[in-house]
């Protein structure tokens, strides 16, 4: 049997961590991307085909902060849908309980530095949906869109 074909939007889909350590969350400052050089993000990436969101978390976690997490340690916590001229995006923010290890800069060809940061005093040159997200999470949101 044929699957129908169906005319929906397909968005790309990406994950977000978010680290707390003495109040304060970890951001990557980014750099030699093609993308928002400069700017500071949570550690985060495109999940990848017929991976889950949790498997994709904990693959980016050891990619870009270096660590190892279990999925039971993850809280899921929000999600973003974000829209830019020519794509739209999906975007699963996961706040990790535990983890082994401590977090550094594992990309240092792409990441400037791993910066612990307080979220009542972010810097200006932060990547303009995620200081949505944070501000959103911090009112106890759960959702938001960007860019529509």
């Amino acid at each position: 049997m044929t699957q129908p074909k169906y005319d929906i939007a397909t968005p790309y889909t990406a994950v977000y961590l978010i680290f707390r350590k003495e109040g304060k969350i970890a951001f990557l400052l980014r750099e030699n991307t093609s993308w928002m050089n400069g700017h500071y993000g949570l550690p985060a990436g495109k999940v990848e085909k017929d991976e889950s969101f949790t498997a994709a978390a904990i693959r980016e976690a050891k990619e870009e902060v270096g660590i190892d997490i279990e999925a039971e340690a993850l809280d899921y916590i929000f999600t973003g849908q974000r829209k830019h001229p020519d794509s739209s995006w999906v975007d699963a923010v996961f706040e990790a309980k535990q983890w082994k290890g401590e977090l550094y800069n594992a990309e240092p060809h792409i990441h400037g530095e791993l910066a612990w940061l307080d979220t009542n005093n972010l810097p200006s040159n932060m990547v303009d949906y995620v200081r949505v997200y944070i501000e959103q999470i911090q009112a106890g949101k759960h959702y938001s869109e960007y860019g529509w």
